[in-house]
């Protein structure tokens, strides 16, 4: 493709040849080939500028930026107010605009993305439409599988995801959008039919730093992206309106909202609706009917993510029945609630839960089916967020009948500095703290144990428990490593978690 057309709906100055061939785009100057058009980004730590050079070596055959006082001399160059956006645009334009005749469906929102995209992905298939989806587990379809680097990639590898997905046969995307990827705007150029708004608890304030500037970065989805164009003219967004933030989402989006809730009655609720350890039922109440429906997730959060993804299908006008055989036909996502089975009469559940708001929610869930001793095993990633480590120490503590605090991912930070911050929220309750060996002898009392070496503390919880226990494995869900720190260790809570059981079992 020829500069000129690749570069072509960009508000630029261009300064050289504008009819040099692109091969591809790329803002990684390890990545250029000959050919490629490479886009220095300003960064936060490091300055794609400082790059150009390198891209130009390597072949690069123009090079777009913002500050022009880095412009090589050898090859073409573009100046941009933005090159995030210009980079995101370009990268849609280069791969087709894959997501121009195809449904798109973005959902964002602190908790419930995963879920909601399995349950949206269920119901176009139940629909006759094959979806791919985009998340922080994979980018899949069908035999088609691609790891994910980030929830949201960096806009050139998402936009050629969408290329290969869409040849692979997909006629419809469901993407997880992060807070991160709608500021750094790697999802501009991407053209959406529906917007999800989940709901919006306390995360990610390492990088935002206040719960107002990480509601304007979830508002761009439903305030500019989801605006209706001659391309897409019919741009809807489904809101829940339980949520504080999703109220003020609601109000300033630049489409048409269709309301969700199970307090708040809103365009999409469930009413009759009865929720044990197989599962949740009632009645879904849409503007087009409503239709009993029974699914095999468990509890209130679950719900929050049926009606969401039912008020996508209503969004997008497809018929109740597949929206009911969708919710029913959708089990389980690995990480989520997945449950480990063993021959001790344990049910060892391994979730995802890595915030207060998302803890507080299982065990919530869990306080409702247990019959009796729940014992959750959690940790706080080291480089993030701070603030949150006492609040889900408090949570997991008060909700549990034993909380076992032990390491997540703790990257460049002492794991005993994070273990002591998230102490320092149970200690307040006046929990007893028990030794390992306690602990495994039995806990007569609600209490916590303090074990760094995530391993052992799995190990401990299932040595602790007793029939009809229930073990809550928190934080890494489908996560099969470990950042020690910069380095990726293999681990998995469900394969630590089956070992367990084999050796209390020999």
């Amino acid at each position: 493709m020829k500069l000129s057309s690749l570069l072509g709906s960009l508000a630029k100055e261009l300064t050289g040849n504008d009819s040099v061939e692109i091969t591809g785009v790329t803002c990684d100057s390890r990545s250029v080939k000959p050919g490629m058009l490479f886009f220095a980004l300003p960064g936060a730590t490091v300055d794609g500028h400082r790059f150009i050079p390198a891209a130009v070596t390597a072949g690069a055959a123009a090079v777009v930026l913002e500050d022009t006082a880095s412009a090589p001399q050898e090859v073409p160059w573009i100046s941009v107010t933005d090159a995030r956006s210009a980079m995101a645009i370009t990268a849609a334009e280069f791969y087709g605009k894959p997501t121009v005749d195809l449904p798109l469906i973005g959902i964002t929102g602190t908790n419930g993305k995963t879920t909601t995209s399995y349950l949206v992905e269920s119901i176009l298939a139940a629909a006759g439409t094959p979806a791919a989806v985009l998340g922080t587990i994979s980018y899949r379809f069908g035999e088609t599988t691609i790891e994910a680097s980030h929830t949201t990639p960096e806009s050139t590898e998402l936009q050629a995801a969408f290329r290969k997905l869409a040849d692979a046969g997909a006629r419809a995307f469901v993407m997880e959008v992060s807070s991160h990827a709608l500021e750094q705007k790697r999802v501009d150029g991407c053209y959406f039919d529906v917007g999800i708004f989940s709901n919006l608890t306390r995360d990610h304030l390492d990088y935002h730093k206040t719960m107002e500037s990480y509601l304007e970065s979830k508002q761009r989805l439903f305030e500019d992206l989801l605006r209706p164009d001659t391309l897409k003219p019919r741009r809807r967004a489904a809101v829940n309106m339980d949520d504080e933030y999703g109220v003020r989402i609601a109000g300033r989006a630049a489409c048409e909202v269709i309301t969700y809730g199970v307090d708040f009655q809103g365009d999409v609720h469930a009413v009759d609706v009865q929720s044990s350890v197989n599962g949740i039922s009632g009645r879904l109440v849409t503007p087009y009917g409503a239709i009993a429906f029974s699914s095999r997730l468990l509890g209130r959060f679950n719900l929050y993510n049926i009606l969401a993804a039912a008020s996508a299908g209503v969004a997008l006008e497809l018929p109740l029945e597949a929206i009911k055989s969708g919710i029913e036909g959708h089990t389980t996502v690995p990480g989520r609630m997945e449950r480990v089975e063993n021959t001790q009469g344990v049910t060892l559940l391994v979730d995802y839960a890595h915030t207060g708001d998302a803890l507080e929610n299982v065990l919530s869930t869990l306080q409702e089916l247990a019959t009796a001793r729940i014992i959750t095993v959690f940790g706080c990633g080291g480089d993030r967020d701070t603030g949150k480590r006492p609040i889900m120490g408090r949570i997991a503590a008060s909700m549990s009948d034993l909380a076992i605090v032990t390491s997540d991912n703790p990257r460049t930070e002492n794991p005993l500095t994070i273990l002591g911050q998230v102490r320092a929220g149970i200690l307040p309750l006046g929990f007893r703290e028990y030794t390992p060996e306690d602990a495994v002898g039995g806990f007569p009392e609600k209490g916590f144990v303090m074990l760094e070496n995530r391993a052992e503390a799995i190990r401990l919880a299932v040595r602790a428990a007793k029939p009809g226990d229930i073990i809550l494995l928190a934080g890494k869900g489908h996560e099969d490593y470990q950042i020690i720190g910069t380095t990726k260790h293999h681990f998995d809570d469900r394969e630590e978690a089956r070992r367990a059981f084999e050796e209390i079992s020999r």
